[in-house]
């Protein structure tokens, strides 16, 4: 079921999103990459793709910097990361912000099955029991890492490990995102601050 839930209105729908000073060209590219890991994140674990992300756009009154599967495509090609074909854009603070009120859009959406992996995650951590023995944790963390290494360019080069530890803290994080405050947090952390 769909929330229908609306964020005020406002001219600019991300001004509780500071920002002290434009980020330099190496912290641009950092929140490139994490935007759209975050992203790929709630892909593997709620098999949504871009309609839910355009719908996300519709819902925040954000048509006008994603406004198509196009738009969308471009911007998280804009993660210099991926595996291109050509297209790449320049990512500016505005589409950044505007990704980090959909993916929180989308957490909230999905917060019920993120509080479930999560809980799932405790247990096995308190039973001592590999994360993936779960049917959901399991197709979590492959749908996650095959995700990866097919889009990201030394995808196929990381660990399995280390893809499963990123995927895992990737879930927590989510649950944080999807709170109330949880745009602020997020925009944050890209910012590399602390809330």
């Amino acid at each position: 079921m769909r929330s229908t839930v609306k964020t005020p209105t406002s001219a600019h729908p991300w001004e509780d999103l500071p920002l002290g000073q434009a980020p330099d060209p190496l912290q641009l590219d950092n929140i490139k990459v994490q935007l759209d890991v975050v992203l790929l994140a709630l892909e593997a674990l709620a098999g949504i793709g871009s309609e839910a992300m355009l719908q996300a756009a519709a819902d925040l009154n954000l048509e006008s910097m994603v406004s198509d599967r196009v738009a969308l495509w471009r911007l998280r090609q804009s993660n210099p990361l991926r595996k291109s074909s050509g297209g790449r854009k320049k990512l500016d603070v505005e589409e950044a912000r505007s990704l980090v009120l959909i993916i929180c859009h989308l957490a909230r959406q999905h917060q019920e099955l993120i509080r479930r992996a999560v809980a799932l995650l405790e247990q096995m951590a308190e039973q001592n029991s590999e994360p993936h023995r779960t049917a959901l944790l399991g197709d979590y963390l492959d749908t996650f890492s095959n995700t990866y290494q097919e889009r990201m360019e030394q995808g196929e080069n990381v660990s399995p490990d280390r893809l499963n530890q990123l995927a895992l803290k990737l879930l927590i994080d989510l649950l944080f995102y999807g709170s109330s405050n949880g745009h602020r947090r997020l925009w944050l952390a890209l910012l590399g601050q602390t809330s």
